[in-house]
């Protein structure tokens, strides 16, 4: 039998050698001491893991050895499953931040990047959503481990901390006029249907890493949440499958098939987004952080955030009492809260104001209730979907 990883690797620009990876371990675990990361909730978990319980997961019947298969690592779901639709059987795929642990504050510990320098490929999101990856990247350089940022390419805005600030007249005449302008690429392949595999594979093909945005652990006010955008997420498979493409040509073909084949998904999740919100009675939605701006301005809607970019942050009471009046004044009936995270503050304002609560899934995980129902990105994004229809139609 032909053996694929070695075929794939004797393809690739990155010399793949024992020399390498060892001292690429040291590097970048050195690298990982001197800047203390792993002090945080998530160190129980330094394993990596795939979401075992998800379709996407599930065992299949494998006709290559497992040797023989890429290892590619990903920093949280989301990549997980864009990645494994491209790759199928061809890569063990595993995911860096552990399962119902939330993404934003997650720092690798020593074994982790230890596993991850021994990857042949990293995915993960960019736009400063995981505030470690530039050291990885660094440390790679030059090595054998291939590192694929997926929102590489992408328009990525400046997260709005306080939109609730603005008045309910200003945010509807701001998105009357919104030309969209971060999504012109993004929208023109989404809807085309006719997406081409060479768009960024030049782009990607020699791993540039120069990627014009910070990756602290802030966002550094960059908004990462791209990939609850379907049309986004299409770009970002794109890109994925393209720097693989281009880093295993032999693979290629088979990369391009599977590709194609997620992506006719997420055009129909697009399309679905579009005809439901079209005619919504209203346009303006409550959540429990600033994750929707996305989705919101791809699909004329108006996202109203009780909190930042990050779900760990609290509002101030004076912020609180903004929402509130804010709600009241246009008749609110749902505030959204999120998984991973308490819901103790979209709690108190919706007794405050006398709505019901909601969950809109900003998808950074799996929770254990999620694997045992074999939820996906894309079903997570259809109940997004069934819970923006109910909400802007009461």
């Amino acid at each position: 039998m032909m053996n694929f990883k070695s075929i794939a690797k004797s393809n690739s620009a990155a010399p793949s050698t024992f020399r390498i990876r060892h001292l690429a371990a040291l590097s970048l675990t050195a690298m990982l001491v001197i800047s203390g990361c792993g002090n945080n909730t998530a160190t129980k978990s330094a394993s990596t893991s795939s979401p075992a319980a998800t379709p996407a997961a599930t065992a299949e019947a494998s006709s290559i050895p497992a040797a023989d298969k890429l290892n590619i690592k990903v920093s949280f779901y989301p990549m997980y499953e864009f990645t494994k639709s491209i790759t199928g059987d061809l890569a063990n795929v595993e995911v860096l931040v552990p399962p119902g642990v939330e993404p934003h504050d997650w720092e690798p510990t020593a074994k982790d990047m230890a596993d991850i320098s021994d990857a042949d490929v990293l995915v993960y999101n960019g736009a400063g959503l995981e505030g470690w990856a530039q050291q990885v990247v660094d440390g790679a350089d030059g090595g054998a481990l291939i590192t694929i940022e997926a929102s590489k390419g992408l328009q990525i805005t400046e997260g709005t901390e306080h939109e609730h600030e603005h008045s309910h007249e200003e945010e509807a005449a701001g998105e009357a006029d919104h030309d969209h302008d971060h999504h012109d690429e993004s929208t023109a392949e989404g809807s085309g249907h006719g997406h081409s595999h060479n768009d960024s594979a030049a782009g990607e093909a020699d791993h540039d890493h120069d990627h014009g945005h910070d990756h602290d652990h802030d966002h550094g006010g960059l908004d990462p949440h791209v990939w609850l955008d379907p049309v986004m997420a299409i770009q970002e498979v794109k890109t994925i499958e393209a720097a693989l493409s281009a880093a295993f040509p032999g693979n290629a073909a088979a990369f391009h098939a599977n590709s194609d084949a997620y992506i006719a998904k997420l055009e129909k999740l697009d399309q679905d987004f579009r005809a439901g919100l079209q005619d919504t009675k209203r346009k303006d939605f409550i959540t429990q952080h600033a994750a929707f701006g996305y989705l919101a301005q791809q699909y004329g809607l108006t996202q109203v955030p009780i909190a930042g970019l990050s779900p760990e942050q609290e509002p101030s009471a004076a912020q609180m009492a903004k929402i509130v009046e804010f709600a009241k004044a246009n008749k609110v009936t749902s505030i959204f809260f999120e998984t991973l995270v308490s819901s103790s503050v979209a709690d108190t304002i919706a007794q405050e104001i006398g709505a019901k609560t909601a969950v809109l899934n900003p998808i950074e995980g799996l929770t254990e209730e999620d694997a045992a129902r074999n939820l996906d990105y894309l079903g997570l994004m259809r109940q997004n979907l069934e819970a923006l229809i109910q909400a802007l139609n009461e």
